[in-house]
């Protein structure tokens, strides 16, 4: 824990852990306001029924888990003095804002439309000021994360100048290796969002597709590992074969986004039909630009970058790092005349 050391890495990890403390505790509360309130043996008869029951746990779960996953990003980004991550947090947190935004209206309208199973008949106009604080305080707490953001990417170049030296092309090389690690890691949080929300409340689903899903998140936690591995190695085959497999992705979402909307499947999307668009929509965007970044890094290849991201230890360590001072730095004259 000693990259805490700093004032400002302690304020932004502070900050983060203030926001998913007061913001989980405000979603449980919502969560076992309605669970209580449900009538023992309620017969949800009809499918829509069924997803509308299901949406306040999964919106739950979700909920927790981009907080735990939002700590962890922070962590990591402040362990590896990853300013780009840092940024891409601040970013996550305004699509995080926008979430919580839209389930507020989906949750009324579910708690409205189960009213015949609830016990109290107000439980809505119960839980609804804290679901909007939740937004608020994403809000607040953006702001504050965006202006230490600010101050620890100045902190931070004097490290990343210490690792990768002054030349500018290699500057630019490290720069874009960042994004695209962190694009990864956002990558799988959307997806993994959007197929859990697509697993618990669409109904009528096939068997097939089902199988197909649930298989799906495994095989994207390996691809996303490879394609770091691989550009990390610079194995341009694997990443050419990672490209591919984006190119795959992409034409999934947009299928799914389209039937989202398609008329004959509107009814069992219906009731998560914003978020499931807001998640589409945001997973194609970054796989786009994760196509791009992962391009632009394969250009980058062979022109000594991994040297500094690969770890090497004894006469290799020292021998990279001989070169690396003969080819990207000048030799340095004396600086004053000495009696002899």
């Amino acid at each position: 824990m000693s990259f805490l050391a700093s004032r400002w890495a302690r304020l932004f990890f502070l900050s983060a852990c203030i926001q998913a403390a007061i913001c989980m505790a405000f979603e449980a509360y919502v969560f076992a306001k309605f669970q209580l309130n449900v009538k023992p043996g309620f017969d949800f008869d009809t499918p829509n029924l069924k997803s509308r029951y299901k949406t306040i746990p999964t919106f739950l779960t979700l909920f927790v888990f981009a907080f735990v996953y939002d700590l962890v990003l922070v962590w990591d980004a402040l362990r590896s003095k990853n300013t780009i991550q840092i940024i891409g947090i601040c970013i996550a947190n305004l699509a995080l804002l926008a979430y919580t935004a839209l389930q507020i209206d989906q949750i009324g309208d579910s708690i409205i439309l189960l009213g015949n199973a609830m016990e109290e008949p107000n439980v809505w106009f119960q839980v609804r000021s804290y679901l909007i604080a939740i937004p608020i305080i994403i809000g607040v707490c953006t702001i504050a994360l965006s202006w230490i953001a600010w101050k620890l990417y100045k902190e931070f170049a004097w490290d990343i100048l210490k690792q990768i030296g002054a030349d500018y092309r290699m500057k630019k090389r490290f720069l874009h290796y960042q994004i695209y690690i962190a694009l990864l890691k956002f990558d799988f949080f959307f997806f993994l969002g959007f197929t859990i929300q697509f697993l618990v409340i669409v109904t009528g689903k096939t068997d097939a597709e089902l199988g197909l899903t649930i298989a799906a998140i495994p095989v994207t936690i390996l691809i996303l590992l490879a394609a770091a591995f691989f550009t990390r190695r610079e194995i341009k085959l694997g990443v050419v074969g990672v490209i591919i497999v984006y190119f795959g992705g992409l034409a999934y979402f947009l299928f799914k986004l389209v039937r989202i909307y398609q008329p004959s499947k509107a009814e069992a999307y219906f009731a998560v039909r914003r978020s499931l668009t807001a998640f589409a929509v945001i997973t194609i965007i970054l796989i786009i630009l994760t196509i791009v970044n992962a391009v632009i890094c394969m250009t980058n290849f062979n022109h000594g970058l991994t040297n500094h991201l690969v770890s090497k230890t004894g006469e290799d360590e020292e021998k990279v790092g001989d070169t690396y001072q003969l080819q990207d730095q000048k030799p340095q004259l004396a600086t004053r005349m000495t009696i002899d």
